[in-house]
């Protein structure tokens, strides 16, 4: 047991840590890891959301916390699907300041290639604030996988997600969906990809590539042993 070893969880968008990497959470707290959860957006009327989406996004945020029982959650408020509209040193510099404050020893975040350009700017965000020099405490850098992003990323020049990383979960799937179901403001039935369906078919999925019940697939982006 690793205890206290600090891991960060960047998430564009709430749901997105559960999507991609929801059961390892589950797994890394059970093994004594402290898990930050860093929201890089956040809902507002500023924004265009009205004052119930906001409360229900609320609340969809604080259940989630407790039922992770993350050692924190950092939520940098920008607006949702308009990263592309702020400067990305703006978005660089809070990311860094958090990255700084918990100081991981490893962090997830998002695929470049999604189909949401919130996914490509935070992961060019985080790799710059995670830089060896900024950022010597950070050891490894993994990327999850998010349905009804990563799946329908088209782009010409990416060879796809190719993951060199699983993570047995298949004592953690059951909550890892029970936590799905509390984003009821995103969760629909299957064939929809954010549904329980979806989601549960992709472990089984990723499990039978690692000789395992169920799985979680990443892509190691940087390690430094």
């Amino acid at each position: 047991m690793l205890s206290n070893k600090p891991v960060l969880i960047v998430a564009p968008h709430a749901d997105d840590e559960t999507l991609g990497c929801g059961g390892t959470i589950l797994k890394l707290i059970s093994q004594g890891y402290s898990v930050h959860w860093l929201l890089v957006t956040g809902m507002s009327e500023e924004a265009g959301f009205s004052k119930k989406q906001i409360e229900i996004r609320k609340n969809e945020i604080e259940s989630v916390t407790s039922l992770y029982n993350f050692t924190s959650i950092h939520e940098l408020k920008f607006p949702p699907a308009r990263l592309d509209a702020i400067s990305k040193g703006d978005i660089v510099v809070d990311i860094s300041h958090a990255i700084h404050e918990i100081q991981p020893e490893i962090i997830f975040i998002p695929y470049r290639n999604d189909a949401h350009s919130d996914h490509e700017i935070v992961y060019d965000s985080v790799m710059s604030a995670a830089k060896s020099f900024r950022a010597p405490f950070v050891r490894k850098i993994l990327a999850y996988e998010t349905l009804s992003e990563t799946d329908f990323g088209m782009k010409p020049e990416d060879g796809g997600f190719k993951p060199n990383v699983f993570i047995d979960i298949s004592t953690y799937l059951n909550k890892k969906l029970a936590i799905l179901d509390v984003f009821e403001s995103e969760v629909r039935d299957f064939p929809f990809p954010r549904s329980r369906k979806a989601l549960e078919s992709l472990a089984y999925l990723r499990g039978v590539q690692c000789n395992a019940n169920a799985a979680e697939a990443f892509m190691l982006i940087k390690e430094i042993l």
